[in-house]
């Protein structure tokens, strides 16, 4: 049972280091299998298809991997992500259940767990023999997903072989940790960007909408669709989106206020 702690400034585990310091031909062929990963996951469309491809290819690269799943964490909730088939999942749903768990801590701690025979496993009592009696896994690797300060999930390798994943495992699954971590990083910067410009302009129809129905100015017309909103207790995009969508009919302000 092993503990490997983030030490370096990127987030990377320390025995990544034992494989820039080997003979040559082990550094050429780490370099084309991560250069092949990556391709791999740049040519995926979206974030899910890059994670559902990371976790394959964790398992086809990795020798002792047999499973490998991503799990979320999303306000402070902990769901399963793209797998390899359903091993992942029942143990992502155990961990939920019981409170404890080699995922769970990696996310929590910040740190990268490993342990390599589950069933005999005690800082989890009450995951670890029924997690080994469910699915016969004996060998976990769990890696924290993160960019910077920022903790978006996990990525864990599983094995049903004892003391399945040494130093080197770690460092390659760190790496491909890196690689989900960017790939969510991305997705969510990108979200949010696009969120932005579609709140944006459905709150442009809105007030054109308004402006033309009530015959007030586009100005005044943003004024009502933002008072009805904070009167409602909603956002001002989702109440442009039911004025637009919806048909939704907000009471004119009356004359004089518009004149005042």
């Amino acid at each position: 049972m092993e503990l490997y702690r983030d030490v370096s400034t990127r987030g990377v585990p320390r025995p990544l280091a034992s494989w820039w310091v080997g003979e040559g031909d082990d550094r050429i062929e780490l370099a084309e299998t991560f250069g092949e990963a990556a391709r791999s996951l740049q040519a995926e469309g979206d974030v899910n298809a890059t994670l559902t491809k990371l976790v394959h290819l964790a398992v086809e690269t990795l020798e002792a991997c047999e499973h490998a799943g991503i799990s979320l964490f999303r306000r402070r909730q902990i769901t399963s992500g793209p797998r390899t088939d359903d091993v992942p999942a029942t143990l992502d749903d155990l961990q939920t259940e019981v409170g404890q768990g080699p995922c769970l801590d990696a996310i929590k701690e910040q740190e990268t767990f490993c342990t390599g025979r589950l069933s005999q496993e005690g800082r989890w009592p009450d995951f670890s023999r029924r997690a080994h009696d469910e699915t016969g896994v004996e060998s976990v690797l769990s890696l924290r997903l993160f960019v910077e300060e920022d903790t978006m999930g996990a990525l864990n390798l599983y094995s049903k072989q004892v003391e399945a994943f040494g130093e080197d495992d770690v460092a390659v699954g760190a790496v491909f940790a890196a690689h989900g971590a960017v790939a969510m990083a991305g997705a969510r910067n990108e979200g949010n960007l696009q969120h932005a410009f579609n709140s944006r302009v459905i709150i442009e129809q809105a007030k054109g909408k308004l402006a033309g129905e009530a015959g007030v100015s586009v100005d005044e017309a943003f004024e009502l669709l933002r008072s009805h909103a904070r009167n409602n207790n909603v956002k001002i995009d989702a109440m442009a989106h039911a004025v637009v969508e919806r048909d939704l009919e907000l009471p004119a302000p009356s004359r004089a206020a518009t004149d005042s």
